[in-house]
């Protein structure tokens, strides 16, 4: 195995200060007081240690973005009182802390936060009380695109909240002219979920995130990475290994709103996306048409779209997976074991689920592979593995 220099020589590697952290008001950067450089270190090993049976030939170096101001998203629990809101996180005793100075956030969302419960306070609208199960407002979601545009959403309990809000989206477009999308979530169920089913609209339908080489429409309920830089250099580390194989023809599985895709899409090469979320089809197809990149998007399952389709003329040179925490499962990785499939790229969330699956498949090896630091100050990470037929 051949391992080179794990750390990006572009991250900053300093310790970020955080009062709410010293004072025990939010834990949630569990190693926020923790080197970042050390904790580059320590998710290296970790990393390696898991994947280990797996023996990757080659360790490429670690893409980590920096310590601060990287989350483009913020999920907010509004606390507090009617017309002194918090926005941040509930304790123990569900009280609000307000978190609108958290250091990881993006700058763009840090300054819209303070204007945001203003507007909120002027509503007159009642936090939700978790233990008392009454209250109108429950979470403030605010997504930022690089280029300072912001989407805005805000989870209520009942219709009432949702009429208040929308009497009052004047005012909010003035008070926040870069809020290019706002919507009202209706929530009335007491439960630990973060949005419910029905969404309104008041701004706009999707947000624009302009990156390097690609512009990703994001709807209200869309996945995107909370790490923008480090997404990007996700998509281009893949991009890169795609078109290293050569590769005419390529499926990407669990896609998304087309990241992959579009990133690896040129004029030679067959590009698919599969994606159960018929919303983010959509907007991988909106994508696809402003670049002018022929490419076919499909809502549906990825694995029965890959037991299906695998034994067919269909089967590409090339498949990307890029799946939840849970990993690919057994019923795809069999699938993709018995293929034929030349080279499988596979961007796991979660190195353990990402290990059982390779052991499923020892028709292929791993033939380089990447950590990307998505979440700073957790033990949580990204990595990539580019797999080839043995």
């Amino acid at each position: 195995m051949t391992t080179l220099p794990l750390t990006s020589a572009s991250a900053d590697h300093g310790h970020l200060p955080c009062g709410y952290f010293e004072r025990g008001e939010c834990r949630s950067c569990a190693l926020i007081e923790t080197h970042y450089g050390q904790q580059i270190t320590d998710k290296e090993a970790w990393c390696q240690e898991i994947l280990a049976e797996a023996a990757p030939r080659v360790w490429l170096p670690t893409f980590a973005g920096g310590a601060r101001d990287f989350r483009n998203r913020a999920k907010l629990a509004v606390g507090g009182s009617a017309g002194n809101v918090t926005l941040g996180i509930l304790d123990q005793e569900f009280h609000g802390v307000d978190l609108r100075d958290c250091g990881i956030q993006a700058p763009a969302i840090r300054a819209v936060l303070p204007v945001l419960a203003d507007f909120l306070d002027a509503t007159g609208l009642e936090p939700y009380d978790v233990a008392a199960r009454r209250g109108e407002l429950k979470f403030v979601h605010v997504t930022a695109a690089p280029s300072g545009e912001l989407m805005i959403r805000f989870v209520v309990r009942t219709q009432h909240g949702l009429d208040v809000l929308r009497s009052r989206k004047g005012r909010l477009f003035e008070v926040i002219p870069n809020a290019s999308v706002v919507s009202v979530n209706l929530l009335p169920e007491h439960k630990a979920v973060l949005e419910g089913s029905r969404e309104e609209m008041l701004r706009g339908e999707s947000l624009r995130m302009n990156l390097d080489r690609v512009d990703l429409h994001l709807r209200p309920q869309s996945f995107f990475q909370t790490n923008t830089t480090v997404a990007i250099g996700l998509y281009n580390q893949v991009a890169e290994w795609v078109d290293a194989v050569e590769a005419s023809s390529l499926w990407d599985l669990y896609c998304g709103v087309g990241g992959f895709a579009l990133y690896c899409a040129s004029p030679a090469r067959r590009v698919t996306g599969v994606e159960v979320s018929e919303q983010a089809i959509e907007s991988a197809k909106v994508s696809a048409a402003e670049l002018g990149i022929e490419a076919r998007f499909l809502a549906g399952d990825a694995t029965e779209f890959a037991e299906e389709n695998l034994s067919t003329d269909e089967r590409p040179d090339c498949v990307i997976v890029n799946p939840p925490r849970r990993g690919i499962g057994a019923r795809l990785s069999a699938a993709l074991e018995n293929s034929g499939v030349e080279h499988i790229v596979y961007s796991s969330c979660n190195p353990v689920s990402l290990a059982k699956d390779l052991a499923r498949m020892p028709a292929y090896e791993v033939a380089q592979a990447r950590i990307f630091d998505m979440f700073p100050h957790t033990k949580h990470l990204e990595v990539a593995v580019l797999l080839q037929r043995r």
